[in-house]
C-alpha cells in the first residue's frame, strides 16, 4: 500500500547524525510569538528621563533566549548530533523566525525589536562562523576589535559584522577578550 502524501508544508529537519537519530527543534514561531506578547503586554515606553525598568528587561531576555538557542546548535554539533550541513539549517531556521520582518506595535517597540535584531545579525555570523570553522584559534583579538571599530566608524557594515563574526567565533572556541580592550571600547549609553 502507497504512502499518502501529506497536505500543507513539509519542514526541512536539520541533518542528526548517525550518532544521534533525534532531532531537536532549536525555535519556534510559536516561542517567538510568545515574546511578541510578552513585549505588547510590557506596556515599554522609550523615556529618556526614566529607567526603562521591569518592561525594558523582556527585550534583554529575549535575545538571552534566541542566543541560548544558537549555542545549543553549537553544542549539538560540538557534540557530533548535528552535522555542519544540520547546524548551519537549525541556525537558518532560528535566524528566519527572529528576523523575519514584523508588523508594527508601537514607535518604542518597533525601536527596540529593531535594535534586538540588529545584534543577533552578529550571533548569528559568529555561529556560522565558528562552524564554518572561518577563524584563527590563536589569533590575537585586540587587532581584530580595533579594525571593526574602524569598519563601523567608516560605515562600512559588511566588514564590521566580518570582524565580529570572527571574534565571536573565537570566543565560542574559548578565547577571551583582555580586560584592557574592553575597558577602551565606546559604549552607546
Amino acid at each position: 500500500m502507497a504512502k499518502k502524501k501529506s497536505k500543507g508544508k513539509t519542514k526541512k529537519e536539520p541533518a542528526a547524525s548517525p550518532k544521534s537519530k533525534t532531532v531537536f527543534p532549536f525555535y519556534s514561531e510559536d516561542r517567538w510569538n510568545n515574546w511578541i506578547e510578552q513585549v505588547k503586554e510590557s506596556g515599554f515606553e522609550l523615556n529618556e528621563d526614566e529607567d526603562p525598568g521591569d518592561s525594558g528587561k523582556i527585550f534583554v531576555n529575549m535575545e538571552d533566549d534566541i542566543i541560548l538557542a544558537c549555542l545549543k546548535v553549537i553544542a549539538k554539533y560540538q557534540n557530533n548530533e548535528l552535522t555542519g550541513d544540520g547546524a548551519f539549517d537549525a541556525l537558518d531556521e532560528v535566524k528566519n523566525i527572529v528576523l523575519n520582518p514584523m508588523d508594527s506595535i508601537s514607535e518604542p517597540i518597533d525601536l527596540m525589536l529593531d535594535s534586538l535584531q540588529t545584534s543577533l545579525i552578529g550571533v548569528f555570523a559568529s555561529c556560522e562562523c565558528y562552524i564554518d570553522g572561518a577563524y584563527d584559534k590563536s589569533a590575537d583579538l585586540t587587532p581584530i576589535i580595533k579594525s571593526a571599530l574602524e569598519a563601523e566608524e567608516a560605515d562600512d557594515p559588511g566588514t564590521a559584522i566580518g570582524y565580529v563574526a570572527t571574534i565571536g567565533a573565537s570566543v565560542i572556541a574559548g578565547a577571551e577578550i583582555p580586560e584592557d580592550t574592553l575597558s577602551d571600547m565606546p559604549t552607546a549609553w
